[in-house]
């Protein structure tokens, strides 16, 4: 007899069982050995990114893998809000999405139609070929498949924020993320991400996403800010990536052996 298996935990089911803020890290660097040290860590969630980092589904696949033995969520970010491409990006087994540059409703709900299959969606089913169902492995996964994913749709830009109502009120969205560093390229404060008016628009989105019945989260780099948005009620914030940690590490290290050459500190965060 085969083994009969489930789908991961998405990230809504781990933040309604743990009862508390979810605190992620991301996984930049393509490497399976990276995301298996990272998913020991601790962390609740793991962030897959493949708009930033050099990663694709087939990349993606080994580090989920490496990751399931572990109590961590994995969360995939696809490079843009496509149909073909979050259905590739869910065959792959990963129950949670963050799909960037999400600016309108419209475009929120071609989100919400690609992870859901017919009638309610668009996504092509192809689950016995897949991860997702675990080859067939997966009892009544068809019917069931959405109610096992979380989407999360980023809110990065002046556009989506003014958006930030009829964004929310998209059924099938179940969360929204908020990328202080596009945001704040977005009203010309590049490289400003700790700027008073980006955390104000941070706050409005965790207000209006609550007051919608929806998770909330952020990214937030900075010690500070993190505590900051989690005080103000973020369900889920990242705190750090695997090549900015490793970056840091070894630039101190190496420091600690080193004449100070007076040269200006790195800008700090994402």
């Amino acid at each position: 007899m085969p083994v009969r298996l489930s789908p991961d935990e998405s990230l809504a089911a781990a933040r309604e069982r743990l009862g508390r803020p979810l605190i992620g890290i991301w996984v930049c660097s393509g490497s399976p050995l990276v995301a298996e040290i990272c998913a020991g860590s601790g962390a609740d969630w793991l962030f897959f990114d493949a708009e930033h980092s050099p990663n694709d589904v087939v990349t993606l696949l080994p580090q989920l893998q490496a990751a399931a033995g572990y109590p961590v969520v994995s969360v995939a970010r696809p490079p843009l809000n496509d149909t073909a491409v979050i259905k590739q990006f869910l065959d792959t087994g990963v129950t949670t999405l963050i799909v960037p540059m999400v600016d309108t409703a419209e475009q929120a709900e071609a989100a919400a139609r690609a992870v859901a299959y017919p009638p309610a969606g668009v996504r092509g089913v192809g689950s016995a070929l897949a991860r997702s169902g675990r080859w067939n492995r997966v009892p009544d996964y068809l019917p069931n498949a959405r109610e096992s994913l979380t989407l999360v749709v980023q809110i990065e830009s002046v556009t989506a924020v003014e958006n930030l109502e009829a964004i929310a009120a998209v059924e099938g969205v179940d969360a929204l993320f908020v990328g202080p560093s596009d945001l704040a390229a977005s009203m010309g404060l590049i490289g400003q991400q700790n700027d008073p008016r980006i955390e104000e628009a941070v706050l409005r989105a965790i207000e209006v996403g609550h007051a919608h019945g929806k998770l909330v989260g952020v990214n937030a780099f900075a010690q500070a800010s993190a505590k900051r948005y989690l005080e103000a009620g973020a369900d889920f914030i990242s705190v750090g990536a695997d090549v900015s940690i490793l970056a840091r590490g070894t630039e101190a290290l190496v420091d600690a052996f080193s004449p100070d050459d007076g040269g200006s500190p790195l800008a700090a965060g994402y």
